[in-house]
């Protein structure tokens, strides 16, 4: 497998991860030991706690930017785009999700925090950016 395989699996591992830390603890807790029926979680109301709120939002960021990794990834690797560049921005891209997520669910998100949570993503954005015209490059380059 490759490194940005690896680092796909490993975002899509974090997604989960943080889904079963933050609404799962906070939703099974309040089912099992509150006795909140598991029906009264509404995904069509804001709910809960400030931490399980960002909670929720954290996860649902992770899960809107996944297929945009994905897609990128099956492109470099159908294309057959290796090397340490793609390896370098493929780790950068998990690594700043993963801050970008622990920032958002252990702060109160005032602008400080805010701020530097927008930084993390522009991080993946920019590296989001780069692979795609790696592959665009090496596309042409291909034909």
């Amino acid at each position: 497998m490759t490194t940005p395989m690896w680092m796909l699996l490993g975002f899509a591992t974090w997604t989960l991860l943080l889904l079963m830390a933050t609404v799962g603890v906070y939703r099974w807790v309040r089912i099992l030991f509150s006795n909140v029926a598991i029906a009264s979680f509404r995904s069509d109301q804001l709910e809960g706690e400030d931490w399980y709120r960002r909670g929720t939002r954290a996860h649902a960021n992770c899960v809107e930017n996944l297929p945009v990794f994905g897609a990128i990834v099956w492109v470099i690797s159908a294309l057959g785009i290796d090397g340490s560049v793609v390896n370098a921005l493929s780790i950068l891209i998990l690594t700043a999700r993963v801050c970008q997520s622990l920032v958002h669910v252990s702060h109160v998100q005032i602008d400080t925090f805010v701020a530097v949570r927008f930084s993390f993503y522009c991080v993946q954005l920019v590296c989001f950016l780069a692979l795609i015209a790696i592959a665009a490059w090496h596309g042409v380059i291909a034909k």
